[in-house]
């Protein structure tokens, strides 16, 4: 794209049409608002949908991790087929498949039903993600780009923030249903302007490697099912130790696979970098042990201390809604501290956090007891994101870029869905119930095993390079991923 008047975007016949920024900035960002907002709205209706539907504590994890699984797996996949097929093409058809899974969610009258129909949406979701941003560096010109994908960034941001809120305003004021049916309008709105606004592109038309992607679903998965079955069945049960290890076998495989096919999902190569590697571990940590403590967190406001949904919901906002404060500013103070110490002392203030309030949650514990360790957290999240995509980045070839940043979202999400599974076996190792007897002395040593986790990324973040971060006037895919939030 090298257009350099306002609005111009290049079509894939190769001429140009007048677009207006704000119009490409709507039609990209609805759908990604959508999608990021479905990572945590569900949280706070658990609860509730655990007594509609008769769910028990597991399945209350697959309502999560159906989602988080397949668009973590899928991503890279998404990416290469919006590359070789059309990415507007591919992304209209992860929108219309995440809003016909909202759907066959909202009709669900049983807990399989909604899981499987949560794992749709993650399938959805993985072609919405990284191809609307994509979609929209096409589409306006390079002098506006950083704007635009900072405004994105804050929409991405914004749907992180509202999803407890607003899936407790929802649940509270018309039914746990409606948390899905919101998704309905939001597409129909989105998919007109999309085709309006957002040319077609086409990028590498690499063959897409369908058995490392198989591999890699099939290991993470099998991982996190014998995790959730482990206090069920027993740790030392047939089923679940074959589970575990054909997890290890499978991850193996996967990477066998990836380091002598000539088209890798995941290019091993891209781990000689040590700011690459050291970034993902820090990433991944953070991932597991605070989106693991906010799944339990959230419900332990709702069934301990007995708060609505919206209550909980608006009670969650100093922790979910102080990243889109401080992110900005740790983006400012980057080019002169560095992003290892933001990244650091990001984790660190994250995991005094949990540690915090892990000594807080008693049965005589009091909201007020937790919102300084509720700041605390958001301070530090909002510390992490930026610096560790900026990390990510730092030595990467620009052919590299978009692999590299999907690369690290994907390890993200996994991290998620890893953490919900281990702390949720730490809860129920514990003699967890989801009752406002047997939450609060299982829950500590869950918050605190999170706390441990997001600390082992601090320790982590202290063996990156030494060197300024790259600025503002780098390619789009260095924007790109230091404007996406974990999620």
């Amino acid at each position: 794209m090298t257009s350099d008047t306002l609005g111009q975007a290049r079509t894939s016949s190769g001429s140009t049409r007048r677009v207006p920024l704000a119009l490409a900035l709507l039609a990209a960002s609805l759908p990604m608002f959508m999608a990021t907002l479905d990572n945590l709205v569900i949280t706070n209706a658990l609860p509730v949908i655990r007594t509609d539907l008769g769910a028990s504590v597991e399945q209350l994890q697959w309502f999560v991790n159906a989602y988080t699984l397949t668009f973590a797996t899928l991503m890279l996949g998404a990416s290469t087929l919006g590359d070789r097929f059309g990415r507007r093409r591919i992304f209209v058809a992860g929108i219309s498949l995440f809003t016909l899974a909202s759907i066959a969610s909202a009709l669900a009258t049983t807990p399989a039903m909604l899981i499987a129909s949560r794992a749709l949406q993650g399938v959805g979701g993985a072609a919405i993600m990284p191809l609307s941003l994509t979609l929209l560096a096409a589409a306006v010109p390079p002098a506006k780009r950083a704007m635009a994908i900072g405004v994105w960034g804050g929409v991405a941001g914004l749907g992180v923030a509202l999803g407890p809120l607003i899936g407790g305003a929802v649940v509270e004021g018309v039914s746990w249903q409606a948390i899905f049916w919101i998704n309905v309008p939001i597409a129909l709105v989105a998919v007109p302007f999309i085709l309006r606004a957002l040319p077609e592109s086409y990028g590498r038309r690499d063959p897409l490697d369908v058995s490392g992607l198989a591999l890699v679903g099939a290991g993470v998965f099998s991982g996190v099912w014998g995790i959730t079955r482990g206090n069920i069945d027993g740790w030392t049960s047939t089923r679940v130790l074959v589970a575990l290890a054909a997890s290890a076998v499978l991850l193996v495989a996967f990477l066998v696979r990836e380091s002598r096919t000539a088209y890798p999902l995941i290019p091993l190569r891209l781990f000689r970098s040590r700011s690459f590697s050291i970034a993902n571990i820090a990433g991944f940590a953070f991932s597991m042990g605070m989106f693991g403590s906010v799944f339990l967190l959230v419900q332990y406001l709702q069934v301990v201390d007995g708060y609505s949904p919206l209550e909980a919901g608006v009670r969650t906002l100093p922790w979910t809604a102080a990243p889109m404060l401080v992110a900005p500013v740790a983006g400012l103070l980057a080019p002169r501290v560095g992003v290892r110490a933001l990244l650091s002392v990001g984790l660190t203030l994250q995991a005094v956090a949990l540690a915090w309030i892990a000594l807080v949650t008693t049965p005589s514990g009091t909201y007020a007891e937790l919102v300084p360790a509720f700041a605390l957290a958001g301070i530090g999240m909002g510390l992490t994101f930026a610096p560790s995509s900026t990390a990510v980045l730092a030595d990467m070839a620009d052919d590299d870029h978009a692999t590299a940043s999907s690369t690290n979202a994907t390890i993200r999400e996994i991290g998620v869905a890893l953490g919900v599974a281990v702390l949720v076996a730490v809860f129920e190792g514990a003699g967890g119930t989801i009752t406002p007897e047997g939450y609060t002395d299982a829950l500590r040593p869950a918050i605190l095993t999170g706390a441990a986790v997001v600390a082992v990324g601090a320790v982590a973040a202290r063996w990156l390079p030494r060197r300024s971060p790259r600025s503002s006037s780098e390619p789009v895919e260095v924007l790109l991923a230091e404007a996406a939030p974990v999620g």
